[in-house]
């Protein structure tokens, strides 16, 4: 039976996820986390998007992704294709390297926006890599803590609802602890 057709909107922006085959890891050092961006990137030129918030974890991938004229499996095919193939030939492996197709949610208040935004940076400290989000080097939480340029990572969207002194208010927003709400909202975030 074949697979049931998902429904995009164009300009919309998702919550994409991706995992490695079985939780298994799919990036091991860190020129591999630079080539998924590199691909990242490539493919932004080839499907233009905007791309609020990234964090790439060792068996797993959050993006905060906002489409323009092109699917997300425009957008991803190519990537998670070329990706593959160099994991496969780098490390000798064979078969499947992501866990099915991606998970997509849509994004559609102003809440879950920067809910996902928070859940995003925090992945790390909630996973015990690191202490603070800004320490994690495959995040892009220095382009809105340090306000560092990253040539993918559009932060206007997100910093535009804190307009005054926009790095340090984002900044204490991801800091500050999470009320019920906020739990229960990021408890969906992974759910199909």
């Amino acid at each position: 039976m074949p697979r049931q057709a998902r429904n995009w909107s164009l300009g919309a922006t998702y919550h994409i996820m991706m995992r490695g085959n079985r939780k298994s890891q799919i990036f091991h050092e860190p020129k591999d986390y630079q080539n998924y961006l590199n691909l990242l990137q490539r493919s932004s030129r080839n499907a233009p998007f905007l791309l609020h918030s990234h964090c790439l974890m060792n068996n797993h991938i959050h993006l905060l992704l906002q489409t323009l004229k092109h699917t997300p499996t425009n957008i991803f095919r190519p990537v998670n294709t070329c990706y593959a193939m160099y994991y496969n030939h780098k490390y000798n492996a064979v078969g499947h390297l992501f866990q099915g197709r991606f998970k997509a949610k849509l994004v559609d208040t102003t809440s879950y926006l920067l809910g996902v935004s928070k859940y995003i940076h925090l992945n790390p400290v909630e996973a015990n890599l690191v202490k603070k989000p800004e320490h994690y080097p495959w995040s892009s939480y220095p382009a809105f803590y340090q306000q560092k340029y990253d040539p993918l990572v559009h932060t206007e969207k997100v910093l535009s609802f804190f307009p005054d002194s926009p790095a340090s208010s984002y900044n204490e927003f991801i800091l500050r602890k999470l009320t019920y709400q906020e739990q229960e909202e990021a408890a969906t975030y992974l759910r199909p």
